[in-house]
């Protein structure tokens, strides 16, 4: 099903044309829990992945606070299962229900040595056309997985671009970590409905002068347009929260600060400026819902109990924040920039 973000209020570009030429495009992915196959687009589905090459693992060290239960992704895929069931009935769990939800208290041992890593997203350039491979590169497909462990700074993340024409003979049961330290590093699996938009910088990224003009609420009084009079005290909130950056899962646009201050994102191997790649978000708007796609206004998909709204993926960044990933435009050989924001 499509999904559509409501239009913008106005054209802020037409009210303030100092805009117009940082107008970038990107795709709001618009992730909803399905069965996605490995041809599909997807958050949390199965790979495209060469039978003949080794299956991502991360070192470590895994060295975290070991108080917790931990469970296997298939543990943590029953505990859904049954919780999704006992919130569709009002009778409440079944004796087998409780007894596997027993077995699964009892947890699994901490891991030794290297750790499987888990897929988090597939997109292929069909679906998001705006996905530009690094350098000349020919793929059409990017790939990304991630680490089911705490990492000092941001979850640890892997990247790769390949050709879907080259996989013919694809890896069928890959690998999977014996356990996470938590369950929102496993993502539901879902299915994509991607859909260009607009975006403009983060405030704090755009001139001192243009700064100072979204300040002004007189400026935005002679554009003439009907304005919420509860943003007169600080009119650039008004450009933060509609009218710039849109919230959720994303491909490329800009990025979306309020952690920190923006902070150069240069290639570590060359210097090159760091494009952005792919947003990993907690939930997919904010909670005042503005960016709210018309379709789920009219037909809201449920989460589970206990999750946030519109937390459709079951991923938990930092209590709520999002992953950033930020690569190098000149090869794919480069690393990859990871931003908590």
């Amino acid at each position: 099903m499509r999904r559509t973000t409501p239009p913008r209020p106005f054209d802020v570009a037409a009210v303030f044309p100092e805009l117009a030429p940082l107008a970038r495009r990107a795709t709001r992915l618009h992730p909803r829990p399905g069965s996605p196959a490995p041809h599909d687009s997807s958050v949390g589905g199965p790979l495209l992945w060469p039978a003949d090459e080794p299956w991502p693992h991360c070192e470590g060290p895994h060295t975290g606070d070991r108080a917790g239960v931990l469970l296997s992704p298939d543990d943590e895929r029953l505990h859904r299962r049954i919780r999704a069931a006992v919130a569709n009935r009002s009778s409440g769990p079944t004796p087998e229900e409780l007894a596997a939800e027993e077995r699964i208290k009892a947890g699994r041992p901490w891991p030794e040595g290297p750790v499987a890593l888990l897929p988090v997203a597939q997109l292929y350039v069909r679906d998001v056309p705006l996905l530009r491979p690094p350098g000349q590169s020919g793929a059409d497909l990017l790939q990304v997985l991630w680490c089911p462990f705490d990492h000092p700074e941001h979850p640890a993340t892997a990247v790769f671009w390949r050709s879907a024409a080259t996989v013919t003979d694809r890896l069928a049961v890959p690998p999977e970590p014996s356990a996470i330290q938590f369950s929102t590093y496993l993502p539901e699996p879902c299915l994509l409905a991607p859909e260009q938009v607009t975006e403009y910088p983060h405030y704090l990224e755009l001139s001192e002068e243009l700064r100072e003009q979204l300040g002004d609420w007189s400026s935005w009084q002679a554009a003439g347009q009907a304005l919420d009079t509860s943003y007169e005290v600080a009119p650039e909130e008004l450009y933060m929260d509609m009218l710039s950056i849109s919230p959720g899962w994303k491909a490329g646009g800009w990025t979306r600060w309020g952690l920190t201050d923006p902070t150069p994102r240069t290639c570590s191997a060359c210097g090159a400026e760091a494009v952005p790649l792919l947003t990993i978000a907690t939930t997919e708007w904010d909670a005042d819902g503005d960016w709210e796609p018309e379709e789920d206004q009219a037909d809201p998909v449920p989460v589970l109990p206990g999750n946030p709204p519109a937390n459709f993926t079951m991923i938990d960044l930092a209590r709520g924040y999002d992953l950033q990933l930020h690569v190098c435009p000149v090869s794919e050989d480069h690393p990859h920039i990871e931003l908590i924001q």
